[in-house]
């Protein structure tokens, strides 16, 4: 049950980051939960083979890199995903920043509630 709520929260946090960026485009809700599922495959496939890859590049800008790698990823979402737009590479680099963000949080309330529940 709780891997449903998260998945919800993570399109509820898909179509709020979208509806916060001008340069980012989610038609409906639908569409964020789409895109969220497809997020979460591309972060458990392709990013680990990208962060391997990076390593040198990766430890030479202290870590900074993995961002990109992060904005890297939400363009290829954008690809694979209907009803999906990002206007660039700076789009998708705030998309994943901002995403993080309310991740994080939707999480902590998660954890909060499980917490006065128990």
């Amino acid at each position: 049950m709780n891997g449903i709520v998260r998945f919800l929260l993570s399109g509820a946090a898909v179509l709020l980051t979208a509806y916060l960026l001008p340069g980012v485009h989610v038609e409906h809700y639908g569409y964020a939960l789409l895109v969220a599922a497809v997020l979460s495959l591309a972060n458990a496939i392709v990013k680990p083979i990208l962060v391997v890859f990076t390593i040198p590049i990766t430890i030479l800008t202290l870590g900074l890199f993995l961002l990109v790698i992060n904005a890297v990823i939400i363009l290829l979402v954008e690809h694979l995903t209907p009803g999906f737009d990002v206007d660039g590479f700076w789009w998708a680099l705030a998309f994943s920043l901002i995403l993080s963000i309310f991740n994080s949080i939707f999480t902590d309330l998660l954890k909060d509630k499980r917490n006065k529940n128990s």
